[in-house]
C-alpha cells in the first residue's frame, strides 16, 4: 500500500516555475482568508512558521475567525483573542497550555477516528495552512515528518494554502498531496533555531531507564508488534530494544529512537499483519535528530498515514497480539488512567491512547502504562498512584483495558483482577512514602 516518494528532482527542475502565479508572499496569500472563516493549522514540527505571524497579523482586521491549532508551535496570545478571533485546539502544547487553563481557549475533545473520515471537531473548516515539500517534477508535494490529518483537512478546505519547506524529509506512505489540490504556496525563508531534546534530571532519568528496561524485558518479547505513545517515559523505550529480534511497529507517533532499530536489524516488520515490513504511523516524534530524519528520508521502510487511518479501532484491532505501551499523569489504585489532564484543566490531549488501548486488548495482546510512581511538584514530592483521581480528571484509558502498570518498582498486573486485588498490585509499585496512606484511603473509598 505504501508509495515510494520521487526523493530526486530531475536535472535542472525548476519548482518555483512550475508553481508559477500560485507561488506568493505570506501576506498574499492570507489575504485570501475572510471574516467568518474557520481556519486549521498543521501541527507540531509541521506548524506553518511563515503563515502564522501573517494570518496573526491579520486577525485584527478580521471578525468571527476561529484558528484550531493542535500541539501548536507559535503563542496565539494576541490582541483580539476572544473579540475578533477564537482559539481551539485538540492537544495542548507549552505554548498555548496557558491561555487554556486560564479559559481564553476553546478545547476540543476528539477521542475516536475512523478511516476516511475527520473527526466531527474538524470536519467544518473551510482554510487549511500546512507545511510541505517543494513538489517533484509530477507535482506531488511530500508532507515530511508530519502528516497527522494533513490530507483530508486540505481534502475538506475550500482554501488551501501551503509552506514550502526545502529542508523537508520525504516519507513513503500515503504521505503526499498533488499541487492540483492546493491554491497557494509560500516559500519559507525564516532560519529556524536548531532545537535540542530536554534532558531529564538525575532521578527521572534513572526511572525512565529502569521503567523501560523492564517492559522490554518482560512484556516486549521477540516479533511482537508494539505501539508506544509519545512521552518522556515510553518515548525512550526504543533505546531498550536493541537486543530483540524481528520486532514490528503500527502506531501513531513514531518515537524517537525508532531508526536505529531498524538500521540494527531488530524492526524489520516481519511478522505484522498490517503492512508486513513497514514501521507505520501518521508522524515522527517533534524533535526526532537529524541524523535519524536523514535515515528516514525516501527509505521504504518508514510510511505514514493519516491519523485517522492509524487510529482507527477497527484497523488496530486486525494486528494480532498488538502490544500498546503508554504515559500516565496519573493512575488511580483500581487502574483508571488519566493520560492528558489535571484535574479538570487539560494539559495535553487524548491523542491516540484511547483508541490503541482498545484495540491491543480487541487484538488479543497488551496494554502498558508506563508513569514514575512520584513526581517534585513546586518542592515537594506528590504520588503518581492515587487513591481516586483528582475531580474532574480524564478517564483516558478505562481500567478494563489496562493490563500493566509499570513504576520504577515494579510492574503491577490488572488483567482480570478484582478491585482489592488491583489495589495490591498496584500499591505495591507505589513510591514507599505513599504506600501505607494509598491502603488507608483504598479500604476507606473500596470498602477492601
Amino acid at each position: 500500500m505504501a508509495t515510494a516518494p520521487s526523493h530526486h528532482r530531475a536535472p535542472g527542475f525548476d519548482w518555483r516555475a512550475q508553481l508559477g502565479s500560485r507561488l506568493v508572499s505570506a501576506d498574499d496569500a492570507v489575504a485570501h482568508i475572510k471574516s467568518g472563516d474557520r481556519v486549521a493549522l498543521s501541527i507540531a514540527q509541521a506548524t506553518p512558521f511563515e503563515l502564522c505571524p501573517a494570518l496573526a497579523a491579520r486577525l485584527m482586521e478580521l471578525e468571527d475567525v476561529v484558528v484550531n491549532h493542535g500541539a501548536a508551535v507559535m503563542n496565539w496570545d494576541l490582541p483580539g483573542l476572544g473579540e475578533r478571533f477564537r482559539l481551539e485546539s485538540f492537544y495542548l502544547s507549552p505554548y498555548d497550555r496557558e491561555i487554556y487553563t486560564r479559559g481564553a481557549g476553546d478545547f476540543t475533545p476528539i477521542q475516536y477516528y475512523r478511516a476516511g473520515h475527520l473527526p466531527p471537531a474538524l470536519d467544518n473548516f473551510n482554510v487549511y495552512l500546512m507545511t510541505v515539500s517543494p513538489p517533484d517534477e509530477h507535482g506531488n508535494c511530500n508532507f515530511g515528518d508530519a502528516q497527522i490529518m494533513s490530507k483530508l483537512l486540505a481534502r475538506n478546505a475550500k482554501l488551501v494554502i501551503a509552506e514550502i519547506d526545502q529542508k523537508l524529509i520525504r516519507v513513503c506512505g500515503d504521505n503526499s498531496i498533488h499541487t492540483s489540490e492546493i491554491d497557494y504556496f509560500v516559500e519559507r525563508t525564516l532560519e529556524l533555531p536548531v532545537i535540542e531534546l530536554p534532558q531529564p534530571g538525575e532521578e527521572e532519568a534513572r526511572n525512565i531507564a529502569t521503567v523501560c528496561k523492564m517492559v522490554a524485558k518482560e512484556l516486549i518479547p521477540d516479533r511482537a508488534t508494539i505501539q508506544i505513545g509519545v512521552g518522556s517515559m515510553s518515548g525512550m523505550l526504543c533505546k531498550q530494544l536493541l537486543d530483540h529480534h524481528e520486532l514490528g511497529m503500527q502506531t501513531e507517533v513514531i518515537p524517537l529512537h525508532t531508526a536505529p532499530l531498524v538500521e540494527a536489524g531488530v524492526l524489520t516488520g516481519k511478522h505484522k499483519k498490517l503492512f508486513p515490513g513497514l514501521v507505520v504511523g501518521a508522524a515522527f516524534a517533534p524533535l526526532t535528530p537529524r541524523d535519524e530524519l536523514d535515515f528516514i528520508d525516501g527509505n521504504p521502510t518508514f510510511a505514514l498515514y493519516d491519523f485517522n487511518t492509524t487510529d482507527d479501532i477497527r484497523l488496530i484491532a486486525q494486528e494480532d497480539g498488538l502490544i500498546s505501551v503508554n504515559n500516565a499523569m496519573a493512575v488511580d489504585v483500581t487502574g483508571q488512567t488519566n493520560g492528558e489532564s489535571i484535574g479538570p484543566m487539560m494539559y495535553t490531549g487524548t491523542g491516540g491512547q484511547t483508541a490503541f488501548v482498545v484495540g491491543a486488548c480487541l487484538a488479543g495482546g497488551k496494554t502498558v502504562i508506563v508513569v514514575p510512581s512520584s513526581s517534585m511538584v513546586k518542592g515537594k514530592r506528590v504520588s503518581r498512584i492515587v487513591p481516586v483521581l483528582d475531580p474532574g480528571s480524564v478517564v483516558t484509558s478505562p481500567r478494563g483495558f489496562v493490563h500493566h502498570v509499570v513504576t520504577e518498582y515494579g510492574i503491577a498486573n490488572l488483567k482480570g483482577k478484582s478491585i482489592r486485588n488491583r489495589i495490591d498490585e498496584l500499591v505495591s509499585i507505589a513510591h514507599p512514602d505513599f504506600r501505607s496512606e494509598l491502603r488507608s484511603e483504598a479500604k476507606r473509598q473500596y470498602k477492601v
